[in-house]
């Protein structure tokens, strides 16, 4: 992911958001990990179109996470393709929370590593 295939409208909204978390972009690489709710995520791509860090990638949920799903998760996984988000660049997260409150499911969350 670059910075080139950001949504800027989407990344504008975000980040005017009023319950915007994080360190706004401050904090130190890897302080901070986005954290994914599989039973939430329905692969939408919000979090990829607003991730300044090029932290997140949408792809094919792995089998071993598909099976700790709850019912309703995995009718939701098919229902969507089974696509949801994940975090190959997690390290690069700086805290500025506009993956939190651009995801429409508030399937992410931010923690401190």
């Amino acid at each position: 992911m670059t910075k080139a295939s950001i949504n800027p409208e989407k990344a504008r909204r975000a980040a005017s958001h009023p319950e915007r978390p994080g360190e706004k972009c401050r904090a130190e690489p890897g302080k901070f990990l986005p954290v994914i709710d599989r039973d939430r995520c329905e692969g939408k791509r919000d979090c990829v179109e607003v991730c300044p860090h090029g932290v997140f990638e949408v792809r094919r949920i792995d089998d071993a996470d598909f099976a700790k799903l709850s019912v309703l998760g995995k009718v939701k996984s098919v229902v969507h393709g089974r696509k949801t988000a994940y975090t190959p660049a997690a390290d690069q997260c700086q805290a500025c929370g506009l993956c939190v409150v651009a995801c429409p499911e508030k399937a992410i969350t931010l923690l401190p590593a």
